[in-house]
Formats: C-alpha cells, structure tokens, sequence
C-alpha cells in the first residue's frame, strides 16, 4: 500500500512510472549487503519500481571475510551456519554486486493484468507449494 503511494506521489512529481530507491537501512538488508562507506547505518542497495511496484532490489556484496564475519555477528547469524559462502572469501574476491528481477511482477505491470499469479507457470502461495 505505501509503495503504491510512493508510486503516485513520484508520479504526480516527477511524471515517471520508474524510479530507483537507494540507500537502504543496514538494518532492514541481509549481513552480506555492503554498508556505505560514508555512514554505516545505510547501504549500498536498492530497488527499482514500476508504478509503485518493486520490480528489482540489487546491491553491492561484502567480499571481505573478516567484515563478513563482523557482520553476521551484529545480525545475529551463525557464522556455522555460512560458514562456508564465508570461506570461500578468504582466498580473495573483487568487490561485486548482485540484483534479481521478478519477471512475473514485470509482466503483470506492462500488461496491466491484475492477478501475478495469471503470470506465472507454477504460482505458489500457503496452499500451493508444488506445481
């Protein structure tokens, strides 16, 4: 509902259906989401909107093992637990980013159809888990 807000608001404003939100609270993005280096409360993430709908959220990974393990402690996650996605960064990685696009939610927007789950193949929701 708020995003839908946003998305009329942005529209109004700016007379745009796209739009990018940036800069995420550390607190609401997963352990491997890299803070900004400018203030440790954000970071470097986002998501892309479509009408007030997210359509994409990306952001830039930790490739630091000992910041990822500093992170996984302030989020509370057992670093037993990834232990090994955390290993695997010991032998050095490039800074790199990741993103996901959800196809069905893109289709249902540009068709304007207003069901996602006429978008999709096999639709899960609580009493569908299985095609």
């Amino acid at each position: 509902e708020m995003e839908l807000t946003l998305g009329r608001i942005i529209k109004e404003r700016y007379k745009t259906d796209f739009y990018v939100v940036y800069g995420y609270p550390a607190a609401v993005r997963p352990f491997y989401t890299m803070l900004d280096p400018t203030d440790a409360n954000y970071t470097n993430s986002y998501d892309l909107f479509l009408r007030g709908q997210e359509i994409s959220s990306g952001a830039q990974r930790v490739h630091d093992s000992a910041l990822l393990r500093h992170r996984l402690k302030v989020c509370n996650v057992s670093v037993e637990s990834v232990k090994d996605y955390v290993n695997s960064f010991s032998y050095g990685a490039p800074p790199h980013a990741g993103a996901g696009i959800g196809l069905e939610r893109l289709a249902m927007l540009f068709l304007q159809i207003p069901n996602i789950r006429e978008c999709s193949m096999f639709p899960r929701d609580p009493k569908r888990l299985s095609p």
